[in-house]
Order: C-alpha cells, then sequence, then structure tokens
C-alpha cells in the first residue's frame, strides 16, 4: 500500500500531469465563454438574418418527445469556434516550434575523411615545390 502511494505521489507531482490539470480548468472556463458567445451574441444574430428565428426554441414534436434540434446547431456553432480557436493556438505553437528547430539545425559543413585531408595536404604540398 505504501509503494502504490508512494507511486502516486510522484505520479501527481510530475509537471506535466499539474500542467495538463491546468489546461482542463482553462478550457472548461473558455467552454463556458465560447457558450455564452454563442449563445447570447452569435446565434441571435445569425436569427435576425434568418428572419427573426429563435435557434434555442427550434423543435419537433413526435409524440410525446420534443426534439430540439436548435439547441443542438448551437452547439455545434459552439464546437466549431472551439475547434477553430484550437486550430490557431496549435499553429502557431508550431510555427514558434519550426523557429526553434531551423535555429537549432543549423547546417554543419561534412567533415571530411582522413583520406581526404591527405590528399589535400599533399596537393598543398606539391603547390609549394612549384
Amino acid at each position: 500500500m505504501k509503494k502504490m502511494a508512494k507511486e502516486f505521489k510522484e505520479f501527481i507531482s510530475k509537471g506535466n500531469v499539474i500542467d495538463m490539470a491546468v489546461g482542463v480548468v482553462i478550457g472548461s472556463a473558455f467552454g463556458k465563454i465560447v457558450a455564452s458567445l454563442v449563445d447570447n451574441i452569435i446565434m441571435p444574430l445569425v436569427g435576425l438574418i434568418c428572419g427573426g428565428i429563435n435557434f434555442a426554441s427550434l423543435h419537433v414534436k413526435v409524440k410525446d418527445a420534443v426534439i430540439y434540434y436548435g439547441a443542438f446547431i448551437q452547439t455545434v456553432v459552439d464546437f466549431l469556434i472551439i475547434a477553430f480557436c484550437i486550430f490557431m493556438v496549435i499553429k502557431f505553437i508550431n510555427k514558434l516550434n519550426r523557429k526553434k528547430v531551423k535555429e537549432e539545425e543549423k547546417p554543419q559543413p561534412p567533415k571530411k575523411s582522413e583520406e581526404v585531408l591527405l590528399l589535400e595536404e599533399i596537393r598543398d604540398l606539391l603547390k609549394k615545390r612549384k
């Protein structure tokens, strides 16, 4: 039991786990902001452009069941906005990483073999003799 507790403590103390937890909390808050943006600003404007439609109230009644497909449309718009934002952040991070890789991978001149070095030395000595 002590061994498992020790392993769990090591696991939870790693930076990656803490970074992931912070990312989840920030992502959750960002999702709420986007949901509010879509529900309160974007969809009312889209509804106004489409002739005064209130997407939140769009539904179909099938027998006793009510299917709110307007809420589904709003959720899809939420997803698309969040996916686009994540895409842009990842694209930006990849661009920064490419710059780092290019800086680190400065081409080094190829190393000459001993034979080539010896031949160059002989060539230089022959030039001096003339």
